[in-house]
């Protein structure tokens, strides 16, 4: 099914186009990611975001499958996203990942954010203020001010 029709289903019956995605993603990952689910009440807001994810998938002609869930696992692991994690570890390994290659995923990933935690912190030392393109914190920014 493609968008424009599921498009058309949404305005006719937006249930049943919900379903027809979250079947198409369960084909596809083996189960239905957690968010999507959670999207299941907004067919408007679900179909953008699958509009999106699949054209991002369009995109990478030059990954596989299976190095793309490395790649999740990666970030999850460093932003510690247990679920998102969870997720695609499972998925990784219906794609054919060994324990193996997960493991080294998140060994690579866990060496990329302690080296972020030792620059951000070194360069805090240095310079005694956040470094420039620094994100900040929600909580010290508004007191550095005061």
């Amino acid at each position: 099914m493609n968008f424009n029709e599921i498009e058309k289903l949404i305005e006719k019956d937006p249930e049943r186009a919900v379903d027809e995605m979250l079947s198409i993603v369960k084909q596809y990952y083996g189960e239905v990611p957690y968010i999507l689910e959670a999207m299941r009440g907004s067919p408007s807001l679900l179909l953008q975001r699958m509009r999106y994810e699949t054209a991002l998938n369009r995109e990478m002609r030059h990954l596989d499958p299976k190095i793309i869930e490395l790649i999740t696992i990666a970030v999850a692991a460093a932003l510690r996203c247990t679920h998102c994690l969870e997720l695609h570890t499972r998925v990784a390994q219906r794609m054919g990942a060994t324990r193996e290659e997960i493991f080294d995923t998140i060994l690579l990933a866990a060496s990329i954010a302690n080296a972020s935690v030792l620059a951000e912190g070194t360069r805090a030392i240095e310079s005694g203020t956040k470094s420039e393109g620094s994100i900040g914190c929600d909580i010290c920014e508004p007191m550095k001010d005061e």
